[in-house]
């Protein structure tokens, strides 16, 4: 198992290549948009199953979602404790919708978080960007959009100044990798 230590110079490294992929903010406007829809069409079905474990009635939503949160957990306990957060909230409404809606709605609105989720990544990087996304060339990057959104909120909190000079604005005169 990788040392503390490794892992943040690992998430620092996996963080900076990602950035270069969102660099406008109205793509990263669109992919804060985009992960919460995604996340919320993608568990919605997901907490209709239950499990007991230990006593406990889980949702496979949790049961699937606890690997990558312990992943993003080792890239960077902070971050990982702010999607933690989040994804509680992102849980509670999924659950809340599939208990209230018919099979029919519920499917209905997984498609269109799904879709709209999506489109907002699609529209960010072909409008605003101008450059296909990050997953294209690195599939692991699939796994780092909650974590860039995140640590964006923290930089913007005033807290984690050690990830703003890695996600700091290009200035608007240097010569852009577009």
């Amino acid at each position: 198992m990788l040392h503390e230590t490794e892992m943040a110079g690992y998430f620092q490294r996996q963080l900076a290549d990602y950035v270069e992929y969102h660099r406008d903010p109205w793509n990263c406007a669109m992919h804060v948009v985009g992960i919460l829809l995604l996340f919320t069409g993608a568990t919605l079905p997901l907490t209709l199953v239950h499990f007991s474990m230990l006593g406990v009635e889980v949702s496979l939503a949790v049961i699937l979602a606890l690997p990558v949160l312990v992943y993003w957990l080792m890239l960077d306990a902070g971050v990982g404790l702010g999607i933690l957060v989040s994804m509680i909230v992102l849980l509670s409404v999924a659950t809340a919708i599939g208990n209230q809606v018919s099979t029919a709605m519920m499917w209905s609105i997984f498609a269109a978080l799904i879709g709209f989720g999506v489109a907002a990544q699609i529209v960010g990087h072909r409008v605003f960007e101008e450059r296909q996304p990050s997953m294209v060339d690195h599939p692991t990057h699939f796994l780092l959009g909650p974590m860039f959104v995140m640590a964006k909120l923290f930089i913007a909190l005033g807290f984690r100044r050690d990830l703003a000079a890695i996600l700091a604005p290009v200035p608007t005169n240097s010569l852009s990798a577009r």
